[in-house]
């Protein structure tokens, strides 16, 4: 566990993350990140939620209109 505090940046609130957290999270300078608030309290991910959700329902409607997007792509 890393102890981060919080401090004033500008007129908002902010932490900073250590160089090790970074590497870990595989994530620098202007990446996005994600607070998701489950059973255990709040986590810190660069994943979206609901990212494998959307890729079902685009290869689900890849494979309905498979013919119609080969079509399109000539």
């Amino acid at each position: 566990m890393l102890k981060v505090k919080v401090s004033a940046i500008g007129n908002s609130m902010g932490i900073v993350l250590p160089r090790e957290v970074l590497a870990k999270l595989r994530i620098g300078k202007g990446d996005v990140l994600y607070l998701v608030d489950g059973p255990d309290g709040l986590t810190l991910t660069p994943y979206q939620q609901d990212f494998e959700a959307q890729m079902d329902a685009a290869e689900n409607v890849m494979k309905r209109y498979r013919n119609a997007l080969h079509e399109l792509a000539k």
